[in-house]
């Protein structure tokens, strides 16, 4: 009975830690750089249903989004909101804000 329980752990174990490789080479494989779109905000006016800044390249998409669909509403550059080019990082105080320090 207790030999069944070690192996049943060390089989748990065993997946566990491939899943834990896995997940390592995959990181390592992408280089730790981030994806081409990455979402700033998001604020939801019910269950699926709200707005999301997207940061796209040097782009900010404003995008309602439903259950249905996603529509795009707004584009902003990311010069025009002082966003820097080269980190997608605001020169604020802190992550998407502005140079006024107002949140985005």
């Amino acid at each position: 009975m207790i030999l069944d329980y070690l192996r049943m752990f060390a089989a748990l174990g065993a997946v566990v830690g491939l899943i834990y490789l896995a997940a390592a080479f995959m990181r390592k494989r992408q280089g730790g750089k981030p994806g081409i779109l990455s979402v700033m905000a998001y604020q939801s006016f019910g269950p699926k249903k709200g707005i999301a800044l997207l940061k796209l390249g040097a782009d900010v998409l404003l995008v309602g989004v439903t259950p249905n669909e996603l529509k795009l509403m707004k584009v902003y550059s990311g010069h025009e909101l002082g966003l820097e080019e080269a980190t997608g990082r605001p020169e604020g105080a802190g992550p998407w804000r502005g140079k006024d320090g107002m949140a985005r």
